[in-house]
């Protein structure tokens, strides 16, 4: 699970945002995620506009599966079925890769299977992904959830915040000396 965590962080890190391009611009540095109220509880469940119910846990299920929660929060707790749901419904070049891929996920009855059997399912998809063979439905609708799980993890306030550690711009008064004494000159 480990080098799987640190791949994503890599990835997140060199800015997914240009691996998966958007045809809506009103998405360009906007990020549609589920805000929490101030005592920490949802204020209310997030409806989907794009998804089904059904849809949407399958979407939630794939995103929690890439990004698990660990000693952080993982891609469900930073609210990324909502920004894959907000994504999908702005964009309708989605629409049938995400319609053919939930199609063939409910006749896999992916929800009603194990966790090992789900990872099974999608783990050639993964594998076919990773080393940019896509070429099947299938395929094409794990890229996207795949992409799409990582931008939103990523660009929340729990990937880039408490996942990465990103500060923010800060402003040094003085510039710390390298440690390395061969960088001396």
């Amino acid at each position: 699970m480990d080098s799987r965590r640190e791949t994503l962080k890599i990835i997140g890190a060199i800015g997914t945002t240009c691996a998966f391009p958007f045809g809506a611009d009103e998405l360009y540095g906007q990020h549609a995620h589920v805000p929490k109220s101030a005592e920490g509880a949802d204020s209310a469940p997030y409806k989907p506009k794009f998804f089904s119910e059904t849809e949407f846990a399958v979407i939630s299920r794939i995103a929690d599966l890439i990004i698990p929660k660990t000693d952080t929060p993982g891609a469900v707790e930073a609210g990324v079925p909502a920004y894959i749901d907000s994504v999908a419904a702005a964009n309708k070049r989605h629409e049938g890769v995400f319609r053919e891929g939930l199609r063939w996920l409910e006749s896999k009855k992916f929800l009603k299977r194990s966790e090992a059997a789900q990872i099974a399912l999608l783990t050639p998809l993964s594998e076919a992904v990773d080393k940019n063979r896509v070429k099947t439905p299938q395929q094409r609708f794990f890229l996207a959830v795949k992409n799409m799980t990582a931008d939103g993890y990523y660009t929340s306030r729990i990937g880039l915040l408490v996942e990465l550690g990103y500060k923010g711009n800060t402003v040094l008064s003085r510039f710390p000396v390298c440690a390395h004494p061969e960088h001396h000159g």
